[in-house]
């Protein structure tokens, strides 16, 4: 379905925007509007595109404690509870459709950016509607991957089972048109799950590289992080236990004991303190080469990743790995866990290297050797900038746009003209109504199932992740390929 509209060029994307889409009411729903990620940067990404060509568009998102912008009109806030170990995260309360349609418009096309506890919802009442409108979703999370690695067991297996066969039940709606997924290996999980394969169109990131860019080197700052000339290795991600950080540390022990002259350089920031006090303690006995930032946003993150001379990526769960991207954009050499989405963006010995995820000795090699070799970090660092000058937010933007309205052009054809328009949440028949219910229903027990155990126990499953994580460079769960 998604790949075969007579809107799209052979390759896939035109190069203008479609006007198909100019004038029409898009409903976005994101599960991440402010907090510092990658689905909030993807996804503002995007919304600036559309409301720059005449999109009438309106924002749903979880409410996020930290946003103290003045709200416009279009944006309106859900409430619900924060996670524990990632206070900027919020699981939405249970809500009806006709609630949001009422209080925003009736849309022409919904698109739900990397559907979680809002996304889900939409969905499953979505289902129960006569005439909906065409749905796009963007799958950027992997909420499998991270249920194994944060829940306790026996709950992180039924986690796993929990979250495919929803995503499998959901993702199979008539009214979805067109499954987004950013990387080889998370199309396996979609299939495993159910996913129609006709509607799984892979959708990579794009990378600001007027931005991002070797010209934000700062010899100042680069004074300031390394006095005595170190070699500055760089690390960007938010701060949580699933992120690598233990395997970082070890690395970080061993270049130490090889007596290796480094910096390293840990850009991120988590507001629950408890986690982020668990990630420095980590780094004990080495914490006189580790200097963290805490949040960098723009012009200082620009200038913290061009300013280093390697990049260290330890995560196992990144279904893209947008800060791979901006690294390659500010000129810099990749070293990365062959896991989730780095595979796809690193060229291995061109750009960057790929490292077994369970091979310590093997990535601590790989720094060692390109702390000591400029001229292969520089030819790297060339390398890595021409790939990022190809993959522009323009572009990967525009193709979403072309799927969107192939979607729509798709819901003309079926309807010939003549679809009736239904307001959504305004079912007629009484079986109807009974049925929107009991999908309301089902929600409210798959969250206290999944979710309740999270809030109520807090901060006492950080440290068993922690716990569990001690281990991840011996025994890594591989990602689903």
């Amino acid at each position: 379905m998604a790949e075969s509209s007579p809107l799209l060029s052979s390759h896939g994307v035109k190069s203008d925007f479609p006007s198909i889409l100019q004038g029409k009411k898009i409903l976005l729903a994101t599960e991440s509007w402010g907090p510092v990620n990658g689905v909030s940067r993807t996804t503002r990404s995007l919304v600036e595109y559309l409301c720059d060509h005449g999109v009438e568009l309106i924002l749903i998102a979880p409410s996020f404690k930290a946003d103290t912008r003045q709200r416009s009109l279009w944006l309106r806030r859900l409430p619900g509870a924060a996670l524990p170990y990632n206070p900027d995260l919020t699981v939405v309360y249970p809500f009806h459709l006709s609630d949001i349609y009422r209080q925003a418009f009736e849309p022409d096309l919904i698109y739900l950016a990397s559907p979680a506890s809002l996304g889900f919802q939409m969905l499953l009442q979505i289902r129960q509607l006569r005439a909906p409108p065409p749905v796009l979703l963007n799958f950027q999370t992997d909420l499998s991957a991270y249920s194994e690695i944060m829940l306790p067991a026996p709950l992180n297996q039924f986690g796993v089972w929990l979250l495919a066969t929803v995503q499998g039940f959901l993702f199979r709606s008539r009214a979805v048109h067109t499954i987004f997924f950013p990387c080889s290996a998370i199309r396996g999980y979609l299939e495993r799950a159910g996913a129609p394969v006709d509607r799984l169109v892979q959708l990579g990131r794009g990378v600001d590289t007027a931005l991002f860019t070797p010209v934000q080197r700062d010899n100042i700052y680069r004074q300031q992080i390394a006095p005595e000339g170190e070699i500055i290795l760089i690390c960007v991600c938010r701060i949580a236990p699933e992120k690598g950080f233990e395997f970082l540390a070890h690395v970080a022990r061993r270049l130490a004991a090889d007596k290796i002259p480094f910096k390293l350089l840990i850009v991120g920031g988590n507001r629950n303190p408890a986690v982020e006090n668990k990630v420095q303690r980590l780094f004990h006995g080495v914490q006189h080469h580790v200097i963290f930032t805490g949040f960098l946003t723009g012009a200082a993150l620009a200038r913290a990743y061009a300013s280093a001379d390697l990049f260290l990526h330890c995560s196992i769960t990144e279904t893209f790995g947008l800060v791979v991207l901006e690294a390659m954009a500010s000129g810099l050499p990749v070293i990365a866990r062959d896991q989730g989405g780095p595979s796809d963006i690193i060229r291995h010995g061109e750009t960057g290297y790929l490292v077994p995820p369970r091979d310590l000795e093997g990535f601590t090699s790989l720094v060692r050797e390109m702390s000591g070799d400029v001229i292969r970090r520089g030819a790297m660092a060339t390398a890595a900038r021409q790939y990022a000058d190809d993959t522009t937010w323009e572009r990967i933007n525009r193709r979403a746009a072309w799927h969107m309205a192939n979607a729509l052009a798709h819901t003309d054809q079926e309807s010939n003209g003549s679809r009736p328009r239904v307001r959504p949440g305004m079912i007629a028949s009484i079986c109807e109504q009974l049925r929107l219910m009991l999908a309301v229903g089902v929600v409210y027990l798959m969250w206290l199932i999944a979710v309740v155990p999270l809030i109520v126990h807090g901060n006492r499953f950080i440290p068993r992740a922690w716990h569990a994580l001690q281990q991840q460079f011996q025994c890594t769960r591989p990602l689903r390929n």
